[in-house]
């Protein structure tokens, strides 16, 4: 399953209440806000880190880069991916869940 998250976890409890659901072998993909939550030394460094040990992690690089971040600004393990793999993410994975 492919879980969106398009959130600031810094806002809103999306990105808490999506990683409560993932299941190992699950992709979670960052876009928009929900990217901030890939960023290096913040409350969720932690939290993201210990979740891509079980699930796939992914920021939308244009999203990253439309706040003023880097690739290199990403938490280990959080891969960031252009629209053509968020597509790819899409048709690889049975269902998408949007978590809002």
């Amino acid at each position: 399953m492919l879980h969106t998250v398009n959130k600031s976890p810094f806002e809103k409890n999306a990105l808490e209440s999506c990683l409560r659901f993932t299941k190992e072998g699950d992709a979670v993909l960052l876009l928009e806000d929900g990217v901030y939550a890939a960023l290096q030394k913040t409350a969720f460094d932690d939290k993201m880190t210990e979740a891509s040990k079980r699930i796939k992690i992914y920021a939308l690089l244009p999203d990253v880069e439309a706040r003023g971040m880097r690739a290199e600004d990403l938490i280990a393990g959080i891969q960031p991916v252009d629209y053509g793999k968020f597509v790819d993410l899409v048709v690889e994975n049975n269902t998408v869940q949007a978590w809002l």
